[in-house]
């Protein structure tokens, strides 16, 4: 097929440079514009690139001119535009793009829980894209908006949705340990964080909260039933470049061992493997079997950065049935830019970017 034109808004931050990394060799879209600031715009993309890029940054890419994000300037061709704006003010920029006709596959948290915006883990709850119809006709946009979730709601939601079909989950208990990277550039102040742990991150235990019931919820007649079940989350930072590791309790329906636990891990697998889409792991789940295993040095790139990897799965005695386990994702690439791209390739094989 004829590649796709796509561009990224907000190509100069840390989730940027990974959009930009993983489009600009793709097999099925062609990067055609780099947006940003009004501060960046005219420089050539290696002059105002910020920090660091977890991936190789192609050398056909580092010369091209970035612009200054303008929704009446972008190119009609352009059928895609992956946001990695600032929250401040991506709404306003994302909702002009879609009323005149764009596909915006955003990592920005404004909107994602909208009654008809899609919010997208692609192994979890890809059936949640017919909302798309819905967002058309309640908004009257030419485009769509889609969301991508929280970086430590994706990790979180792709090993529960497995445990949600095999055993029905009454309650989850989530603490996180996030990695510098998750903050953005220049992300945490070193005066802060060497030494230390911060116990608090702004905004992020209400996201895992509430997007984990929007994605694990259900598509019944037009709208979203949220998933029910309890959970409840401590998020915080800690001195890891790169990777979110999670120590995870759930509270199940049905008793069940650890080695059948490890079993429905290991096996489980999606429509994106079923079509074989260019992003998607091969396993989405990695099970450790070792008892210090996962660390973000070791296992954060597993499935090139795109399977989460689980490891001391046990009974939990405290939770009746109850099982425990430690999870671990790569922030940038599963948890933002990656998931993103892949949503888009879902959304490409499902036939739902021809709505313009």
């Amino acid at each position: 097929m004829d590649k796709i034109k796509v561009g990224v808004l907000g190509a100069t931050g840390l989730v940027g440079q990974v959009f930009v990394s993983l489009l600009a060799e793709h097999p099925w879209f062609e990067l055609e514009y780099l947006g940003a600031s009004k501060a960046s715009a005219g420089k050539k993309y290696k002059e105002v690139a910020k920090g660091y890029c977890p991936l190789p940054l192609p050398s056909s890419i580092t010369d091209e001119i970035v612009r200054e994000v303008k929704p009446e300037e972008i190119p009609n061709e352009i059928e895609i535009l992956f946001s990695a704006l600032p929250s401040q003010v991506a709404e306003n920029i994302e909702v002009d793009l879609a009323k005149r006709g764009f596909v915006v596959i955003s990592n920005a948290s404004p909107l994602r829980l909208d009654e008809d915006i899609p919010l997208i883990n692609p192994e979890v709850n890809l059936d949640h894209l017919d909302l798309i119809h819905i967002q058309k006709k309640n908004r009257k946009w030419k485009g769509v908006i889609v969301k991508n979730p929280n970086c430590t709601t994706a990790i979180l939601t792709l090993t529960l949705k497995p445990l949600m079909d095999n055993f029905g989950i009454k309650r989850v208990i989530v603490t996180t340990m996030q990695g510098l990277s998750g903050a953005g550039y220049p992300g945490v102040p070193s005066l802060q964080i060497v030494d230390n742990l911060i116990p608090f991150i702004p905004k992020e235990e209400y996201k895992v909260e509430n997007e984990t019931l929007k994605i694990l919820g259900n598509f019944t007649n037009n709208r979203i039933l949220v998933a029910k079940m309890r959970i409840t989350a401590t998020c915080t930072r800690v001195p890891v470049l790169d990777g979110h590791t999670e120590a995870v309790f759930v509270e199940l329906y049905r008793e069940t061992t650890p080695e059948e636990v490890m079993k429905v891990f290991n096996e489980f697998k999606s429509k994106p493997q079923e079509m074989k889409l260019p992003t998607a792991p091969e396993r989405p789940i990695v099970v450790k079997m070792e008892e210090d295993r996962p660390q973000p040095r070791l296992d954060r790139l597993e499935g090139r950065g795109m399977s989460v990897v689980v490891g001391r799965i046990r009974l939990d005695e405290a939770l009746t049935p109850g099982i425990k386990y430690v999870a671990l994702g790569h922030n940038l690439l599963r948890g933002a830019a990656g998931i993103a791209v892949l949503i888009a390739e879902a959304m490409v094989k499902m036939g739902y970017i021809n709505l313009r």
